[in-house]
């Protein structure tokens, strides 16, 4: 098997002094992708960041599940619109205008 950098959601839990309930809204809500090896559930590291941030978003600003969602899709949007206009720029340099 392909070596995966994992952390198990009780590691989590213990790190970060947050409750499993409030991971298991963040998956509940597509916020986080969890999957499960040997009966146990893990977060890839590469989702750490993420996480770090609801943590903040949820415990020290007050922002609801449905909030996060939002803001997760917000961001997400203004990336791809970056995108594109990175794009549309490359295009009318190459374009001589």
């Amino acid at each position: 098997m392909e070596q995966i950098n994992k952390i198990s959601l009780p590691e989590c839990c213990t790190y970060y002094n947050i409750e499993a309930g409030f991971l298991q809204q963040l998956g509940d809500h597509g916020l986080l992708q969890f999957f499960s090896y040997e009966e146990e559930s893990y977060l890839t590291h590469d989702q750490l960041a993420d996480l770090e941030k609801y943590i903040h978003f949820y415990y020290e600003l007050n922002i609801n599940m449905e909030g996060m969602e939002a803001i997760k899709h917000l961001l997400g949007r203004i990336l791809q619109l970056q995108q594109e206009l990175k794009q549309y720029r490359a295009q009318q340099v190459y374009a001589g205008e």
